[in-house]
């Protein structure tokens, strides 16, 4: 039982991360606004390692032992965990960005998807659109379950249950999930995209997770390329990732990584965000 007390904060500890949610989230949009045929995944990421030195914030991904880089980019069948480099943007790209702060010894970790326009290839654009929509309501499925649920179990249940219910078949990636955040970017407990049989530790004030769906429009199965630290699907089907760390509190929860704490996102699922005070 020491073990699933020592996964929630205090308040005190709860205000501190709501800065390094906030400067996750301006890297992120950084990056975004500059997605573009032609522009270079390590253009990216040196934008958003801008936004990182101009907050007084460190790179928490450049913390992992072996990496040099502040995101992680995925293109197209990369899944995760891709590394920023010289591949250029072509039109039609489905671009997934995985990035997260260190701020005052606080972590926020937060990932997007975005489909690069292409107005030739209109099926596959919006097919790959629609695999990044889905994929993002998962997430906001799940972190809407952790606003009302009682244990952790329930936000991966909500999220397999949103992905079923599309219709489309996507597969669910199981070899990775989600976390707690707080003093390290990963932390306890694993937060799953499916339904366990275990419940896992109860949501109550304190709780700070990463919820990160990762899913893919074919099979599940998955490689790590020979650089040791992409996952593509071995299919070479699409892959989306998205991601929010995601607060509760005595009043309720906060989106730390969404601007507007999650109040948009929310909204559909009937659930309304409340700031740490």
């Amino acid at each position: 039982m020491a073990l699933r007390r020592g996964i929630y904060k205090s308040p005190a500890q709860l205000r501190a991360m709501v800065a390094p949610g906030r400067i996750t989230a301006a890297m992120l949009q950084a990056a975004r606004e500059r997605i573009v045929p032609g522009v270079t995944t390590a253009e990216l990421d040196a934008v958003a390692a801008a936004v990182v030195r101009e907050s007084g914030a460190r790179s928490n991904f450049q913390l992992v032992r072996g990496y040099r880089h502040t995101t992680c980019i995925s293109v197209n069948e990369q899944v995760v965990h891709g590394i920023p480099g010289d591949r250029a943007l072509v039109a039609g790209d489905i671009v997934s960005i995985d990035a997260g702060a260190e701020y005052e010894g606080w972590n926020g970790d937060s990932a997007i998807t975005v489909v690069v326009p292409d107005p030739a290839r209109p099926e596959m654009v919006a097919a790959r659109q629609e695999l990044s929509r889905v994929t993002e309501q998962s997430m906001w499925a799940g972190i809407a379950a952790m606003a009302h649920g009682t244990h952790i179990g329930e936000i991966g249940a909500a999220i397999e249950e949103y992905v079923t219910a599309s219709g489309h078949g996507y597969g669910i990636l199981r070899d990775y999930v989600g976390h707690g955040i707080g003093r390290k970017m990963h932390e306890s407990p694993s937060v799953f995209n499916y339904r366990t049989p275990d419940p896992g530790p109860r949501i109550q004030p304190g709780l700070v997770l990463a919820i990160e769906p990762m899913i893919v429009a074919g099979s599940e199965d998955t490689v790590v390329e020979d650089d040791d630290w992409t996952v593509s699907t071995v299919d070479g089907g699409d892959g989306s990732h998205w991601e929010h760390s995601v607060a509760v509190h005595a009043d309720g929860i906060w989106v730390l990584t969404a601007p507007d704490g999650g109040a948009a996102g929310l909204a559909p699922f009937g659930v309304r965000p409340r700031e740490i005070g």
